[in-house]
C-alpha cells in the first residue's frame, strides 16, 4: 500500500503557524520555531495544511507504508529535540496509543535520553493502564470505544488499535438510530465510520480497508448500516476490498432501520 504523509521542509519553514489549525488531528505542531509532525502514526495525507503555507514549506509525498515503528520514529526525532520529543509522547497518550507510548519511553531510556515527561504525565499514564484492566460494570453503561481517530479518512491501518481486531465499520447515522449502539454492536471491537454518500475519496477508504486486512490482520469486519439504500454503498465498499485483498476473512452485515431496529444480521 502506498500511503499519502506530509514532508517539512525546515529551510523554508518560518514557524508562522498558519498551517496548524487545518490539521484535524494535531499532527502538526510549531516546536522551537518549526512545524514538526508529531505524529506519524495520525497524520492523514489529505493534505489540509498544504493551501495554508505562506512559504510553501509542506508538501504530501507518497511513501509505501511499512509496518509502523515507534523506535525508528523516535530516533528519527531525537536530533529534533526534547520539545519535539514531548509533543510526541503527549499526542500518543491523548489518543491514548499506551503500546507505542511504552515502546518510546523504552527506547528513550535505552538511548540514555531524558525523557521529557512530568510526574501528571506519568499518573495520567498509569491511571488509563489501570482504567485498561478494569471490568465495565455492565454492558449497557459502558463506552465501549477504544480507538480514535474513527473517521476512515483520518485512522492509519497500522495504529495499535487494528492489529489483529475485529473491526466494526458503521455508517455514520447509525449511532443515532440506535440508543444501543455500544453494547448491541461495539464490544470488543475497533471502530470505523463513513458515510457512503457523503463522503468523497473513496478509493482512499478502499485502499485502507485492504490494508487492514492485509497488513494489519484484522480478524473479521462487520458492516453496520442503515436500511435506507444510499448506505448499501459501505456494504459493497468492504465486499470490494476483502475481494482485493490477498488474505480472506469473515464479513459481517448488520442492517439497521431508522427506528434502531436491527432488519438482518448475517455473516457472509
Amino acid at each position: 500500500m502506498i500511503r499519502k504523509i506530509i514532508t517539512i521542509d525546515d529551510e523554508k519553514c518560518d514557524g508562522c503557524g498558519v498551517c496548524i489549525p487545518n490539521c484535524a488531528e494535531g499532527a502538526l505542531q510549531i516546536i522551537d520555531g518549526k512545524a514538526r509532525l508529531v505524529s506519524d502514526l495520525f497524520c492523514d495525507g489529505l493534505g489540509a495544511c498544504l493551501g495554508h503555507c505562506p512559504q510553501g514549506a509542506i508538501k504530501v509525498i507518497d511513501r509505501a507504508a511499512e509496518p509502523y515503528n515507534e523506535r525508528m520514529v523516535i530516533d528519527n526525532m531525537i536530533p529534533q529535540g526534547q520539545n519535539t520529543i514531548k509533543a510526541h509522547l503527549k499526542h500518543l497518550l491523548d489518543h491514548n496509543e499506551l503500546g507505542y507510548l511504552n515502546e518510546a519511553i523504552e527506547y528513550l531510556q535505552e538511548k540514555k535520553v531524558p525523557v521529557p515527561l512530568d510526574a501528571g504525565a506519568l499518573e495520567a499514564i498509569q491511571i488509563r493502564k489501570d482504567a485498561q484492566k478494569s471490568s465495565p460494570v455492565s454492558s449497557g453503561e459502558v463506552v465501549e470505544l477504544n480507538n480514535w481517530p474513527i473517521q476512515l479518512h483520518l485512522i492509519n491501518p497500522m495504529a495499535a488499535a487494528f492489529a489483529g481486531a475485529e473491526i466494526l465499520l458503521a455508517a455514520d447515522c447509525v449511532g443515532y438510530a440506535n440508543n444501543n449502539f455500544h453494547a448491541e454492536f461495539l464490544k470488543d471491537k475497533s471502530l470505523l465510520i463513513a458515510c457512503p454518500k457523503l463522503d468523497s475519496g473513496k478509493e482512499i477508504y478502499l485502499k485502507k480497508l485492504v490494508a487492514l486486512i492485509d497488513e494489519a490482520s484484522i480478524k473479521r469486519l462487520t458492516v453496520v448500516v442503515m436500511e435506507v439504500p444510499c448506505c448499501n454503498g459501505l456494504f459493497q465498499l468492504a465486499k470490494q476490498a476483502i475481494y482485493n485483498a490477498e488474505r480472506k476473512i469473515r464479513l459481517n452485515l448488520i442492517i439497521v432501520s431508522i427506528k434502531g431496529e436491527i432488519l438482518l444480521n448475517e455473516e457472509l
